[in-house]
């Protein structure tokens, strides 16, 4: 298995560990396998019984052997099986798949140490991380951006670790209390937490700037686990594949996902999945009020909107007006075509976005890749979190809602069952649950006492430079 470069013209090959502590590209690309696996209907059975019988992990593994072949499969083996444990994970199936009713259904990604989805690429890139710094006899310093859940996430699976330092940024302000008490409580010695002047976007691209020195990025050992890191996506195919199998009882039953998403990575490890022959009918984004993405989808104009322009939500992980992985989609929309790539990416976003509206391959988004779109509103989600709550007995958190909501406006478009994804536990947006449903959340046990602890972070202006000298001070 080899990996390319969206931007590389000239398809340069690396391999996993090459790409595993690197993030960007050295053009700014980001990286997607030379091409899909393809799987067939035994191995699909295969898989089936390994779920049944194995459980998660081992299903893991087989997945991943896929995409990974330069660590020797009994230690890959290995580090699935400490990535995906109880009671790390609170449910022993890791991902459950509950049906809440009128051919919905829901896949719990909630169950990790940070109650989010984000806990099921972290854990298993912790170990990765973890192994291959040690077989180098390496270390790694990771700069990351967050607008919630990627931090903790990244946080709780990296603590501790002697080989690795995590530099997080978040938008000040912009966070629930209870996620910034999972992050800014933390006082582990190799994690600093930076929260900067401005929206997520304005973090992303303080973390592509530092990724852009290279010189920067090579002398200090800078690597990355936003979902611009493949290995974050190679991860999340493995829950579509669980989640297909949970939800049908044969290899011709199909289903679609309606996935909330701001960053496009968690339904980019959809597209990846149905790319490689998983029985996916539609792939549904759903958006809140910054619908960057449904608007590609509506109308084909990719419209990059400004930080000012982005709206502070009550489903925040969503507040993100670029989506970093949607250029690995676009490589494949364009055909695999780096140079068109480049161009869109690497020019016409920073001068506001582009358009594919009049382009021959918008037609096929849909038609040959199953993408449709849904966005709703603040209101919308109240209502959402509300009826779901009444009539199925289920509390869901606000970006959860919004995935819900795009599933009921697309319902007519596909006649398969719709498993939303979810995104974390509702009692992570406490005050938007309350104004649902009247009631805060339970707090789970494991969580008791979270936000009564001392904060532990920095404050700093929106300047990459001055990012840059706070890592060097930490390193000296």
């Amino acid at each position: 298995m080899h990996y390319i470069s969206t931007r590389d013209t000239s398809a340069t090959p690396y391999s996993f560990t090459d790409i595993l502590l690197g993030g960007l590209a050295p053009d700014g690309g980001l990286f997607l396998p030379e091409s899909y696996p393809q799987l067939s209907d035994e191995q699909l059975s295969q898989w089936r019984r390994v779920l049944n019988n194995d459980g998660y992990a081992a299903l893991a593994f087989e997945v991943l052997q896929l995409f990974v072949d330069d660590i020797p499969a009994e230690d890959l083996r290995g580090i699935c099986e400490r990535a995906y444990t109880t009671p790390k994970f609170s449910d022993p199936d890791i991902v459950p798949v509950v049906e809440l009713g009128d051919n919905l259904l829901l896949g719990r990604l909630s169950m990790g140490p940070t109650a989010a989805f984000k806990d099921m690429a972290m854990q298993l890139l912790g170990e990765l991380f973890e192994y291959e710094l040690t077989r180098r006899d390496q270390a790694l310093n990771i700069v990351g951006a967050t607008s919630g859940d990627t931090g903790s996430s990244a946080e709780y699976a990296m603590r501790g670790r002697d080989n690795i330092r995590v530099f997080m940024l978040t938008p000040a302000g912009r966070m629930t209390p209870f996620q910034q008490a999972q992050m800014f409580g933390l006082h582990d010695e190799n994690i600093f937490n930076i929260a900067l002047d401005g929206v997520f976007d304005d973090c992303q691209d303080v973390v592509k700037d530092i990724s852009a020195d290279a010189d920067f990025k090579s002398t200090r050992s800078i690597g990355a686990v936003n979902s611009i890191n493949w290995a974050r996506l190679m991860a999340q195919v493995v829950y579509y594949v669980s989640c297909w199998i949970r939800a049908t009882s044969s290899n011709e039953q199909k289903v679609s996902f309606s996935v909330p998403t701001g960053n496009f990575g968690d339904i980019c490890a959809g597209h990846i999945a149905r790319s490689m022959g998983l029985p996916i009918d539609k792939l549904i984004v759903a958006t809140n009020e910054n619908n960057v993405l449904e608007e590609f989808f509506r109308t084909g104009d990719y419209r990059v909107r400004s930080s000012a322009e982005t709206h502070a939500t009550s489903s925040p992980s969503m507040d993100i007006s670029k989506a970093s992985n949607f250029e690995r989609f676009i490589f494949d929309l364009l055909d695999r075509d780096a140079t068109a790539t480049a161009e869109l990416f690497g020019t016409k976003v920073k001068q506001g976005g582009f358009s594919l509206s009049e382009h021959p391959c918008f037609a096929r988004a849909e038609r040959d890749y199953g993408f449709l779109a849904g966005t709703s509103t603040h209101a919308d989600r109240l209502e959402t979190i509300a009826r779901v709550y009444r009539d199925y007995g289920v509390l869901i958190d606000p970006h959860t809602a919004d995935g819900v909501a795009a599933a009921e406006q697309n319902r007519d478009a596909t006649d398969c069952p719709i498993i939303c994804l979810e995104t974390a536990l509702p009692v992570k947006f406490a005050e938007t649950i309350t104004e649902a449903i009247g009631s805060a959340p339970a707090l789970p046990e494991r969580f008791a006492g979270i936000e009564d602890v001392e904060f532990r972070v920095v404050d700093m202006p929106n300047d990459a430079q001055r990012v840059k000298d706070f890592i060097d001070e930490r390193l000296a």
